[in-house]
């Protein structure tokens, strides 16, 4: 497509050159064989006498009978030249009685008037069926033949009031009773700033003038529906691409005129529907040419968008608008006065766009050597539509024709946009698929690559997250060792501080030995109370690691006996082992997960408490049960004193941090930390278990440690 396009400059103007006078030449072409065929008629008076119109149908021009301000029926005009003799006026027809000078003055576009004309037909033509048609007339009338009226279209009246208008073309056969015809015809326009008959009347044989209507017919239709369809396609283009707005402003351009080409002509709206109101017709009709000029030019703009100045669209605009509102707000006796300024603004439009135009194919942008020529054929052709309606040509109504071939023209244009967007779509899909293969093949490849990439970077982000939870975990426990510290070591310290000024100053010098047994006894105390709160402190942010194993329960039990019996009998108490049902081989089977180190000293921190609270000859008891809770087994530890018991209120305290029982009328306070049964409780949790305690309060205390037991695989 680009290479056919593809010009020097002077073959642009060439082709331009040949463009203009194809149509110039057709145009006097066409001028001339209408001139040089017609016969036309002398006062009224139509000799045909020489010529066949059953075969050859004519168009009636010439002088007509003209009664200015009367409307006269056959009888009235045949009385009045019995009693006045031949008429004196006439008046040339196809054309309007605007400007006609009567007595002296111009008539004005608006009345009512009578034309006649006599018809001397061959001898040939006074047998065959004859047929006039009649073309639409401004804006009402009604018509003899031979005397006898066969045609009417509207109502024709004396002023507004009593004329109805209606604009259609019409078929009128008759059978001439002799060699004479006489029409007379009746006309009125008070709607219209042309009245009269401004077309040409065709007389013919029936047949062969219906033929060559119909084959004229038929090809309005075919332009109508070409016209439409075309756009109604590009409107649908537009729809389902909207960035692209060309096809937009062309199925608009092209839709209005398919609907302008039903209002010209032969009038194919009146046709299909009789009583489509006139003044909606013509308003129709005159907005399609006003709009016609602004929408050529928004398509010009989105194909060449460089090409239009800002103050040339916004003066199409205001300018368009303008005419727009004056065709839909006046009446047609004011806005038909617009014609001949719409038709400048139009040609005005299409002048500048092929400036453009010319530009645009000299610098070989793609479409505009097309454009360019079509546009110059559709300007010939709407020129001389505006010299047609305006009378100043005997051509009839070209632009339909014209806007055709600047239609296809168009078409051709945007469809080879469209191809040449598919063909580069295509060619980009198939690079993209090929480089889909390609890059399909390395990752073929690569997929192994990537995989082991990948496991590393996640042993590596498992790894570091560890390492995060572990760094987490150890701040967490200094600030909770910290806390402690803190807390828990400023009384012992204090005390300390207080003994040492009390030797420094010389208090009681005679007690400095006992002053500093207390020093040395609170350091002991203060070094073991750091290592338990660091220890706890570990704990409870999970840095202490447990070393799992499974273990029967029974056996860990018995170790921890033989390890402390001696411990406990040390200082006065009997040290019992219970182990009731566990003795039997069945029990062998109840394991449990454990640290023995860490269990061991939870265990260790609850006998000791009892040791502590129990009064020598008293007796401390370890006890070991099972119970089923919910398919679960669970090993219960049971260590029982016959101390001083503790009493209800204060059991749900005592694992917590420093919490301590003082019995009332005690002799002397029990040494510890409180940090005991804290740490215990934290171990017993790591295993998944739970630890309680029962006391009244009176006859000792019980601690119960529940563990959840798995059951040992036989080999």
């Amino acid at each position: 497509m680009r290479g056919m396009l593809r010009f020097s400059s002077r073959k642009i103007i060439l082709y331009i050159a040949a463009a203009i006078m194809v149509g110039l030449v057709t145009c006097y072409a066409v001028i001339s064989a209408s001139n040089s065929t017609e016969i036309q008629s002398d006062k009224g008076i139509l000799d045909l006498s020489q010529v066949q119109v059953s075969e050859r149908p004519i168009k009636l021009q010439g002088e007509w009978e003209f009664y200015w301000h009367e409307l006269l029926s056959p009888n009235d005009i045949h009385d009045r030249i019995a009693s006045d003799g031949n008429p004196n006026r006439w008046i040339n027809l196809p054309n309007s009685w605007l400007g006609y000078r009567l007595d002296g003055q111009q008539l004005s576009g608006t009345g009512f008037a009578t034309f006649r004309v006599m018809i001397q037909l061959s001898e040939q033509d006074r047998h065959e069926r004859l047929a006039l048609k009649m073309p639409s007339i401004f804006h009402a009338y009604k018509l003899w033949v031979n005397g006898e009226p066969l045609a009417e279209v509207g109502v024709v009246g004396q002023d507004k009031s009593s004329m109805t208008p209606r604009l259609a073309t019409k078929f009128v056969y008759f059978h001439p009773e002799n060699n004479t015809v006489e029409l007379v015809i009746q006309v009125s326009n008070f709607h219209h700033k042309r009245g009269g008959i401004t077309k040409f009347i065709e007389l013919g044989g029936s047949d062969v003038l219906t033929v060559r209507t119909h084959l004229k017919i038929a090809g309005e239709i075919f332009i109508t529906a070409s016209l439409m369809v075309i756009g109604l396609y590009h409107l649908l283009l537009f729809i389902l691409r909207r960035k692209d707005r060309a096809p937009l402003f062309f199925g608009l351009f092209a839709l209005l005129l398919g609907i302008r080409s039903l209002l010209v002509g032969e009038l194919l709206l009146t046709q299909l529907w009789p009583n489509f109101p006139w003044e909606i017709q013509f308003k129709i009709e005159y907005l399609t040419l006003c709009s016609s000029g602004y929408i050529i030019t928004r398509y010009y703009i989105s194909i060449f968008a460089n090409y239009v100045s800002r103050w040339f669209r916004l003066g199409s605009r205001i300018v368009t608008g303008l005419l727009c509102l004056i065709v839909v707000a006046t009446p047609a006796i004011i806005y038909t006065h617009l014609l001949s300024v719409i038709g400048v603004v139009v040609v005005l439009h299409m002048l500048y766009l092929m400036v453009g135009l010319v530009q645009s194919a000299v610098q070989r942008k793609e479409g505009a050597l097309i454009f360019l020529l079509a546009s110059m054929v559709t300007l010939v052709t709407v020129i001389n539509d505006f010299l047609y309606f305006n009378e100043w040509s005997s051509i009839g109504n070209t632009s339909p024709l014209g806007l055709l071939i600047f239609t296809v023209a168009q078409m051709f244009l945007l469809s080879s946009r469209f191809t040449k967007t598919a063909t580069n779509e295509e060619r980009i899909a198939r690079e993209l698929q090929e480089a889909n293969d390609k890059l399909t093949e390395m990752n073929m490849n690569l997929e192994q690559t990537v995989q082991e990439r990948t496991h590393a970077l996640s042993v590596a982000h498992d790894n570091l997250r560890i390492s995060y939870d572990r760094l987490l975990l150890s701040e967490q426990g200094r600030k909770k060792l910290l806390s402690y510290i803190t807390h828990d070591l400023r009384l012992p310290l204090s005390s300390m501080l207080g003994y040492v000024e009390a030797v420094q100053d010389g208090v009681k010098p005679e007690r400095n030995e006992q002053y500093l047994r207390y020093i040395r006894d609170n350091t002991i105390r203060v070094n073991r109370m750091i290592e338990e709160l660091s220890y706890l402190s570990h704990l409870e942010t999970g840095q202490v690691m447990f070393q799992m194993e499974p273990i029967p329960v029974a056996q860990f039990l018995r170790q921890f006996y033989d390890q402390y019996k001696l411990v406990v009998r040390d200082t006065g108490l009997d040290f019992v082992l219970d182990l009731g049902d566990s003795e039997d081989p069945e029990s062998e089977s109840l394991v449990a997960e454990i640290d023995m180190q860490r269990l061991d000293q939870a265990l260790f921190n609850i006998v000791s408490n009892a040791m502590k609270f129990t009064a020598s000859g008293g007796a401390v008891r370890i006890g070991l049960t099972v119970n089923e809770v919910k398919d679960r087994r669970y090993a219960n530890i049971c260590v029982e004193d016959t101390g001083t018991g503790i009493p209800p209120e204060h059991l749900e305290h005592i694992f917590e941090r420093h919490y301590r029982y003082e019995q009332p009328g005690a002799e002397k306070r029990v040494e510890g930390s409180g940090l005991g049964l804290a740490i215990c409780r934290e171990i017993v949790q790591a295993h998944v278990g739970t630890v309680r305690a029962e006391s009244d309060g009176k006859t000792g205390a019980a601690f119960y440690i529940s563990i959840p037991c798995i059951r040992r695989e036989e080999g």
